[in-house]
């Protein structure tokens, strides 16, 4: 009989489909780079999640869930407290999930089933109402990729630098000349090279790398108006205008905003 456990090491060789777990992480929560034999979906019912792999980072808040396809390392931290839900998949069941990681939509129906899988024992009956639960759950995780706040990280160690730089200092007025000279690049070159290894242009990395760093700072309950001047905004308004193009409600919201 299979126990439940806090080690994830044990959720791999479950002779079940499906395997379930739940831990409470503490804010700043930082889960070293590590992979798994099972794919896996990683929610959080509430906080944010950050997950970093070689190709980026994914900032995930808890109307949604990251996807992480077997054997891929990853990373994770916590913003706020985190009470996070961990689904562990064979390969049979993983076969109609993205084989990149990605991050996927969680209903309100695939919210309860995760939370209910996580009371279930490990070895559930496969017959009985466990089993067909588990079945419903694999159903409902269907791939369904939604916007995501990534920011993808370039191979190119001057690009990765001057990536690190805006991330470290999101506030800051990143023009074009001035991320150049940090790149040591003309301009005509950074603007080349930086969209070719990121697929996004410098002033929309940029975007991106604010709203990760603002939604981290909501997900720990930093007042609007604090978090439009972290990230370098004159007027909380200015921010909030923003924050609702890009994507698609108010902060104030954004944890409440169904998946």
């Amino acid at each position: 009989m299979y126990g439940k456990s806090e080690d994830r090491d044990d959720y791999q060789d479950v002779p079940r489909p499906l395997a379930a777990m739940a831990r409470d992480l503490a804010d700043g929560h930082h889960i070293p780079p590590h992979h798994h034999r099972r794919a896996q979906l990683i929610y959080g019912t509430t906080g944010a999640i950050s997950v970093s792999t070689g190709h980026g980072v994914w900032v995930v808040p808890a109307t949604r869930g990251a996807w992480i396809p077997a054997g891929l390392e990853h990373a994770m931290t916590c913003a706020g407290a985190v009470a996070m839900r961990t689904l562990y998949l064979a390969t049979r069941a993983a076969e109609r999930m993205p084989a990149v990681p990605t991050v996927v939509s969680v209903s309100p129906l695939l919210r309860e089933l995760i939370d209910e899988a996580t009371r279930l024992p490990v070895d559930y009956d496969l017959d009985g109402r466990d089993g067909v639960l588990m079945e419903l759950l694999l159903h409902e995780l269907a791939p369904h990729p939604v916007p995501a706040l990534h920011l993808p990280t370039p191979d190119d160690s001057g690009l990765a630098a001057l990536c690190a730089a805006i991330r470290q200092c999101p506030q800051e007025r990143w023009t074009t000349q001035r991320a150049a000279a940090h790149a040591h690049l003309s301009a005509r070159s950074l603007q080349r090279r930086f969209t070719a290894a990121t697929g996004m242009s410098l002033a929309r990395w940029v975007q991106q790398a604010r709203l990760v760093h603002a939604v981290t700072l909501l997900a720990r309950g930093t007042p609007v108006t604090a978090v439009s001047g972290a990230v370098g905004y004159a007027t909380p308004s200015a921010f909030t205008a923003m924050f609702h193009r890009a994507l698609g409600t108010p902060p104030t919201t954004y944890f409440s905003a169904p998946g």
